[in-house]
C-alpha cells in the first residue's frame, strides 16, 4: 500500500504539475488544492499566498541554482573558474528552461504581473536575484585576483543568464525546434565569458 506523501509535498507537487500546465496566471490555490486533494484553508497553512508558493516551487522542484551561486560566493577559489562557471551555466540553462513554461502567461495578464512583482519585492525575490548572485561571486573571485580587477562584473552576470535565459525560448520556431544541448551550451558559454574576464595567464 502507498504511503500519502505529507499534505506540504502534495501541495508543492501539485502547483508544479499546474504551473507547467495552465502556467501561473491561470493555476489558481482552489485548483492546486483540489489537485492536491487538500482543502484551500490546508494550503495556507504552508504557504502565505500564491506567490510563496510560487517561490518554493522555483526553489524545490527546479534546478537549485540560487543555493549553487551562494556557495559559491561564499567559497572563491574553489575549484576552477572555467569549471564553476559551465556548471553556473548549467544549472542556470535547466532552470530557465524549466520555469520559462511556468511564468510565460503573466506576462499576457499587465496587471497580475504587476501584483505578482510587488508581491515578489514583498517576500524579497525575484528574477534579478540569480543576477545579483552571480555578479557577488565574479566580485569574490575578483577579490581572490581569478577575474580581472576592470572586469564589469554585473555585466558579466548579466549577459551569462541572459543567454541561458533566452535559450528557454529562443529556439521554437529553428527548423528542429530544440535548443542547444545544454552540456555543449554551458562549457562554450563558459569558455566565452572567461575570454573577457580571466586573468591573463591565469589557469582559470
Amino acid at each position: 500500500m502507498e504511503t500519502l506523501k505529507p499534505a506540504r509535498v502534495r501541495i508543492l507537487d501539485a502547483a508544479h504539475a499546474l504551473m507547467l500546465t495552465v502556467g501561473l496566471a491561470k493555476a489558481t490555490t482552489k485548483e492546486i488544492a483540489k489537485a492536491a486533494g487538500c482543502s484551500e484553508a490546508a494550503l495556507y497553512k504552508y504557504f502565505a499566498s500564491k506567490e510563496e508558493l510560487f517561490i518554493r516551487v522555483l526553489a524545490e522542484r527546479l534546478p537549485q541554482l540560487t543555493p549553487l551561486l551562494r556557495g559559491l560566493a561564499d567559497e572563491p577559489g574553489r575549484h576552477s573558474l572555467e569549471d564553476n562557471l559551465t556548471e553556473i551555466a548549467r544549472q542556470a540553462a535547466l532552470f530557465y528552461e524549466q520555469s520559462f513554461p511556468i511564468a510565460a502567461s503573466l506576462y499576457a495578464e499587465t496587471q497580475l504581473k504587476r501584483r505578482h512583482d510587488e508581491a515578489l519585492r514583498q517576500l524579497g525575490s525575484g528574477p534579478h536575484k540569480p543576477i545579483e548572485a552571480l555578479d557577488a561571486y565574479l566580485r569574490a573571485e575578483q577579490a581572490a585576483g581569478r577575474v580581472r580587477p576592470d572586469a564589469d562584473t554585473f555585466a558579466a552576470a548579466s549577459l551569462l543568464l541572459g543567454a541561458c535565459a533566452q535559450r528557454a525560448f529562443a529556439y521554437e520556431a529553428a527548423e528542429t525546434g530544440a535548443r542547444p544541448p545544454v552540456d555543449a551550451f554551458a562549457p562554450r558559454l563558459a569558455r566565452t565569458l572567461l575570454g573577457g574576464i580571466s586573468v591573463a595567464g591565469d589557469p582559470a
